[in-house]
């Protein structure tokens, strides 16, 4: 049993190379493949979903004292 772990970003999904090295190997294993990587930058709306999804920034959305005043940007 090969056991393949991934994050789903809206309908993609993001896992390390070496789980992706598994894919191929097990593909491999039924048919021949023909595997070609794109080394472009992830599209931005993937990358604002891994941050959102992500649990990096879920401080913003915390209720509580406000740090900093509206007008001059200076601390409270």
């Amino acid at each position: 049993m090969t056991t393949i772990r991934a994050q789903l970003i809206g309908n993609q999904a993001l896992l390390t190379l070496y789980e992706l090295e598994k894919l191929i190997e097990v593909a491999r294993r039924s048919e021949e493949i023909i595997f070609q990587i794109v080394e472009d930058d992830l599209p931005t709306l993937s990358i604002m979903r891994l941050a959102e999804q992500g649990g990096a920034f879920d401080f913003w959305k915390e209720e509580g004292e406000d740090i900093y005043c509206a007008e001059d940007g200076e601390p409270v």
